[in-house]
């Protein structure tokens, strides 16, 4: 083990200069990012790459796209996938902000483009609530990510929570390892996971999961990621985000298929 100093993430594991410093001294020839802070940044797999360091993980390219939530509407929406009503936003434009929420309508959810984990996730149900839920979540991901960046989003009542485990190889080809259910939540942080989701149709299980495969082939993802969705009462299904990561809760999808993703 080795001291990095700091106290906040911003000054202890988001600088790479530092993390660099220590695979030198230790004379590492790969990195594997983990499940949060440099795992879904581009800038950082780059760096590694660039001083001959393997990165275990997604490309730079592939985590640019998908990682940040905003790079992967735009480029679902020109892929002609599901998304919910959602439109970047700039906290300190009071008047702008407040005319979009109007037009996404309420209730909505505000979110820190490189975020993850509830971190910089504001509810919002009145315009009253819009300016310090915005200020909020803006300064929540600056703190958490490096990046105040945040988006608003048409938010669904009730909806099913499912996300699809994904692999990729180097050689453009994907397959999804079927869907988790990850309804159950306590301030936007997953509770308990369910694999295979048990109430969805066979035609909602394909067709979502058949959409996250090509969006990975799409983009030539590879190694190991999630994509997730939120589907209403009819099985109408949206893109939510993509993971371009490890997820904590990989090992769900390991206790009902038998396969070893990390090993994979």
């Amino acid at each position: 083990s080795f001291s990095i100093g700091g106290i906040t993430p911003r000054e202890s594991y988001l600088d790479v200069a530092k993390l660099l410093a220590v695979a030198k001294t230790a004379k590492i020839d790969a990195v594997h990012p983990g499940y949060g802070f440099l795992s879904e940044r581009a800038e950082a797999a780059q760096l590694f790459i660039d001083a001959g360091i393997a990165w275990i993980g997604p490309t730079p390219k592939s985590i640019h796209q998908l990682g940040n939530k905003i790079e992967a509407k735009k480029l679902l929406d020109a892929a002609k996938v599901p998304t919910l009503p959602w439109s970047v936003v700039d906290p300190t434009n009071i008047p702008a902000l407040e005319s979009i929420a109007v037009k996404i309508g309420f209730p909505l959810l505000l979110k820190a483009a490189a975020g993850g984990g509830g971190k910089g996730m504001r509810l919002v149900k009145r315009l009253e609530e819009l300016k310090s839920a915005a200020e909020a979540a803006s300064r929540e991901g600056l703190a958490a990510f490096g990046d105040g960046t945040i988006f608003m989003e048409r938010y669904l009542e009730n909806p099913r929570h499912i996300e699809v485990q994904l692999m990729g190889d180097s050689a453009g080809n994907a397959v999804h390892f079927g869907e988790r259910d990850c309804s159950s939540q306590r301030r936007h942080q997953k509770v308990i996971e369910e694999a295979p989701a048990s109430q969805l149709s066979v035609y909602a299980r394909d067709a979502i999961c058949n959409s996250a495969t090509q969006l990975a082939k799409s983009v030539g993802y590879a190694n190991a990621g999630t994509a997730e969705f939120l589907v209403d009462e009819r099985e109408n299904f949206y893109f939510l985000e993509m993971n371009s990561r490890l997820q904590v809760e990989h090992t769900v999808t390991e206790e009902v298929t038998g396969i070893d993703i990390v090993r994979s």
